[in-house]
Formats: C-alpha cells, structure tokens, sequence
C-alpha cells in the first residue's frame, strides 16, 4: 500500500515513523523547507520512547505524483482546503483519504473537494511534539478509531490491519462522530489554557483555580456537543478529560507548541470558536469559549500572526 501522510509536522511524524516499520511504502509530504531538507539529508531524527532515525521520502504537496492507496490528512486545520486543492493530483478513484485533523468540521470540508466514498473520519489520541526540523519526539501510547462515511469496516480493514501492523491501536468506530467531539473537548480545555497560561496539562490541572475554568469550558463544549450529536456522555467524558490530564501531565499541548513554542498560527477557531459559532446557531451561550477564544488570538495578533 502506497500511504502519503499530508501534512508531516509532529502527529504526522509520529504516523509516518510508525508505518515505516511496516511493509508499506510512506511518503511525507510539507511545505517546511527546513522541515524537509533536515529529513532528506539526515532522515527522520526519533528522541523519546525510542532513539532513531528513519530514511523517509519527503516532498511539497505540489510535486507528488504517484496515485495513493490511502493520504492521511494532519495538516493544520486552516490549510486543509489548500491541502486539498496541492494533492487532488494523486487522489485516485479507490484512494482512501481519512482527516485525523484536530477540531471540528473538517468532514464538511473534504466533502467539497472528494467523493463521498472516498472520504474516512478519525480521531487518536496519540502525542508527538517536534523538537526541531526533522527531529520528532515521540512519548506514550494512544489509539486511533476511523470511519468510512460510505460503507462499513469492512471496506477499510486492510488499513486498519496497516494501523494495527504499526503498533498504532486502531479499531473501526461506526459512531466516530462522538470520539472526534470527546477529544474536541479534551484539546478545548487543555490547548488553549495552557497556551495562555504558558504551563503544562499537569500545571492546569493542578490548581483549583486552572481546574474551575477547564470545567467552565467543557460545560460548554458539551452543551454544544449534545446539540448537535447523539450519545455524548458528559460524565464519561469529564472521566476521560481527567485521565488523560494525568496521563499527559507533562505534555505541553499543540497549541501551545504552535504559539508559545514556535510562535505559529492556532487551529482555535476550529476548537473553541467552532463552539462559539455553533453556540449562537443553538442559542447556547459560551463565554469562557469566546473569552479564551478571543485571548489566543490577541496573543496571536501580539506576535504578528493575524
């Protein structure tokens, strides 16, 4: 199987690195030069769990041609139509083409530029940061869950097997919708506060002051969350949150990777401003996400990003 990861910054690392254990061909795809001369001239630096390096083919969207068997979307969530538009080139009739992009809305997105059978949703709770140009840092376990948006699992098992062949823990979810909002919810209360508060998951979440707002917000996210999907379990979510805080407690979120860290643009208005925007659709306030919203962009407009 010919696997294109669009979109090669620290998750798609992670899942490039992966797959390249198994017997299927990777190929990174990015449009950080830095990124991509580190790799083509010293291969995929590995630091965490594992020391290594990994050959891997790496290019600019734009100058992929061969026709894919399955692209994997982790670009950031404001690229991802152009994404689309760099890669239409080696989307084939069978292509699989599955967004584990963080956030919400990203299905109706696809749907402009793919056929519907083609398309595949997903969420993992995997971690990865980057240290530096091609130098990943990979620590902990996770799992993925996918689904198609035409068919069943059993039309996508040979990428589920790829998955599992690569250590990833990958199961096929016919309710997917609720795990990509369970974990919009763990990135809503944890990405953007601690990218304000310039701290780590552990550090929120242990004052009583961190842990009442991460609570204001998520009462919000659910609030939307439940408007919009069936089965969203509040409470076994809230459990979720609070193991993964603890699981985490060291980890620095993406957000704040992106802002604080590297001094690059949020995917906050596909998080908490998606909420804010379905909200008002709902008639459903959410101050702490407009005023946590509007925090990260001022930060953002602070360094020059907007």
């Amino acid at each position: 199987m010919l696997v294109y990861i669009a979109g090669s910054g620290a998750m798609g690392c992670r899942f490039g690195y992966q797959l390249s254990k198994t017997n299927h061909r990777v190929i990174l795809l990015d449009n950080w030069e830095d990124h991509i001369a580190a790799i083509s001239e010293n291969g995929l630096q590995v630091t965490g769990d594992v020391e290594d390096c990994v050959r891997l083919p790496i290019m600019k969207p734009t100058e992929a041609t061969e026709i894919a068997d399955l692209i994997i979307l982790l670009p950031k969530a404001d690229q991802l139509p152009k994404m689309l538009q760099d890669i239409r080139g080696i989307i084939g009739e069978n292509t699989k083409v599955l967004s584990l992009l963080n956030g919400l809305g990203h299905a109706t997105t696809m749907r402009r530029y793919l056929a519907q059978e083609n398309i595949m949703v997903g969420v993992t709770i995997w971690l990865a940061g980057l240290k530096g140009p091609g130098q990943a840092f990979l620590q902990g376990t996770g799992s993925l869950s996918v689904q198609n948006m035409v068919g069943d699992g059993d039309a996508v098992a040979p990428i589920i097997e790829m998955f599992n062949e690569a250590g990833l823990n990958a199961s096929y979810d016919d309710n997917v919708i609720e795990a990509i909002w369970r974990k919009a919810c763990v990135n809503g209360v944890m990405n953007p506060t601690c990218a304000v508060l310039d701290c780590t998951i552990g550090e929120l979440f242990g004052t009583e002051a961190g842990l009442n707002l991460v609570q204001h917000i998520y009462d919000e996210f659910i609030a939307v969350a439940q408007s919009e999907a069936e089965g969203i379990d509040k409470q076994a979510i809230w459990v979720y949150i609070m193991e993964t805080s603890k699981k985490a407690s060291s980890h620095y979120p993406s957000m704040h990777q992106d802002l604080i860290q590297h001094k690059r643009r949020t995917e906050i208005d596909y998080l908490n401003g998606a909420v804010v925007f379905k909200g008002k659709r709902a008639g459903i306030p959410t101050p702490y996400c407009q005023m946590i919203t509007d925090m990260i962009h001022a930060k953002e407009a602070m360094l020059g990003l907007r």
